[in-house]
């Protein structure tokens, strides 16, 4: 049976486990310690690791864990920032774990990174730092159109599609939500529920499209109270959805 679970990492990163009762595929091994303890506390061997991009809070671990595990595959973008990547995938491409029967598509979703990927498949979405649960990634490196648009293929997935972001940040861009969106009462009834993990220690995620669509802004950027609202932040008239987009990102770069 399959079974996958949230490593937590650094303050809030989260290295997302995919593992049966044998084999454990790890998404964006950022320190490489806490995904040993837990094979080892799990009895499970490593079977291959997917790369997001190439941020060192997401691959910081990567040459610890091959120097453990070797010769298993490695997922990641095909340019030439990962010299440790031996299964180099670009859009579209197939990215079969067949030790635990899972298949996944590449997506690129340039933005956060210019050589950002995304998994997804069987329902699941891991989104590295494209989307956060009621926020999106920085632009580091692309623009609002590019994300705009990696958004826009998010919404088109089935609503039920599990979201595995890597990063807890649901509590601090539900209060941005708020505030860009401070109507909607899904905002604050989620922020209450978020509240209460946390307080257990539990995270937040896998959030859904479902629920994304409730409560993130970056994914409702059509809608005529979100362009209010953030002309009204920056007295400024925006035309089109990018263009409340990049609002919406610069708003939250400094909010």
């Amino acid at each position: 049976m399959l079974t996958i679970h949230p490593i937590p990492a650094f303050t809030d990163n989260y290295i997302w486990c995919l593992y049966n009762d044998t084999y454990a595929y790890v998404v964006d091994p950022g320190e490489h310690q806490p995904v040993i303890d837990f094979l080892q506390t799990n009895h499970l061997t490593l079977a291959g690791i997917l790369v997001t991009h190439h941020h060192n809070d997401h691959i910081g671990g990567i040459r610890q864990l091959i120097a453990q595990y070797q010769d298993i595959p490695i997922w990641g973008p095909a340019t030439e920032r990962f010299p440790f990547v031996n299964r180099k995938v670009k859009e579209g491409d197939t990215v079969e774990l067949d030790k635990i029967g899972i298949t996944l598509q590449a997506w690129e979703v340039p933005g956060h990174t210019l050589d950002h990927i995304t998994y997804i498949g069987d329902n699941k979405l891991f989104c590295g730092d494209t989307m956060f649960s009621a926020g999106c990634g920085r632009l580091f490196e692309g623009n609002a159109q590019q994300m705009q648009k990696n958004f826009d293929r998010f919404r088109t997935l089935p609503e039920s599609t599990k979201v595995y972001c890597t990063h807890e940040y649901t509590l601090s861009n539900l209060e941005f939500a708020l505030a860009a969106w401070p109507n909607n009462g899904n905002i604050a009834e989620h922020k209450t529920w978020a509240k209460e993990q946390r307080a257990q220690h539990q995270p937040t995620l896998p959030s859904s499209i479902a629920q994304e669509i409730q409560v993130n802004p970056f994914m409702n950027t059509n809608n005529a109270d979100i362009k209010m609202n953030a002309e009204r932040h920056f007295s400024a008239k925006f035309e089109t959805p990018n263009d409340v987009f990049a609002a919406l990102r610069q708003w939250k770069d400094t909010f």
